[in-house]
């Protein structure tokens, strides 16, 4: 298997994966924007975006679906539930929650931020701020009383939502989380599989 990544980047979802699964894999890190920064790998993902998997026949791109696939894959299930599973359903919703309902509003904020610093343009980025923090009101609302999202442990579905918090704190944007999201997010960044993707990163 191998990982095309770029530190702290949606693909460090599947790089921690990997780690906690204690999976082989190679991993090549670009500078970010990699379209811009390591244009090369424009003849490996024509869409330039990161992350990149490859295992065998199979190509990759989305963070999320790349956990996922592991999971099923090597028959992980210690780090996913299956179909028949109560909380299932749970399972796959915060799994793409993750992306389409958090990440999302984080990208645009991250672009006219630091992509774009065009001064016309910051209102927008503050739209978008308040936006992402006003759709963390459901993950707020279950770290109340759960200690992790589904059948009380740890999955890739805290993978995936770990990661969004986790940009949102390199973001400068995680002065509003609620407490009880916050300790959940240092939580989960003492995880050594966390540690060790982070680790893995540095070149």
């Amino acid at each position: 298997m191998k990982l095309w990544h770029c530190n702290d980047a949606r693909s460090l979802r599947p790089l921690w994966a990997l780690e906690e699964m204690e999976l082989d894999y190679e991993l090549e890190v670009m500078p970010f924007p990699p379209r811009f920064l390591h244009k090369e790998y424009m003849q490996i993902n024509r869409l330039g975006t990161v992350p990149y998997f490859v295992d065998g026949e199979t190509h990759m791109t989305e963070s999320s679906g790349i956990c996922h696939y592991l999971v099923e894959k090597y028959e992980m299930d210690a780090f996913g539930l299956k179909p028949d599973h109560a909380e299932f359903g749970a399972y796959l919703n915060w799994l793409y929650h993750s992306d389409a309902t958090l990440t999302f509003p984080q990208t645009i904020y991250l672009r006219y931020t630091r992509l774009e610093p065009d001064e016309a343009k910051k209102p927008v980025a503050e739209d978008y701020r308040k936006w992402y923090i006003a759709r963390l009101r459901m993950l707020d609302a279950h770290l109340s009383d759960h200690e992790y999202l589904c059948d009380n442990r740890f999955t890739i579905a805290d993978i995936a939502i770990g990661y969004a918090l986790f940009l949102g704190q390199n973001l400068g944007i995680s002065e509003n989380y609620q407490p009880q999201t916050t300790a959940y997010l240092e939580r989960l960044k003492e995880r050594a599989g966390f540690r060790r993707a982070q680790e893995a990163q540095i070149v």
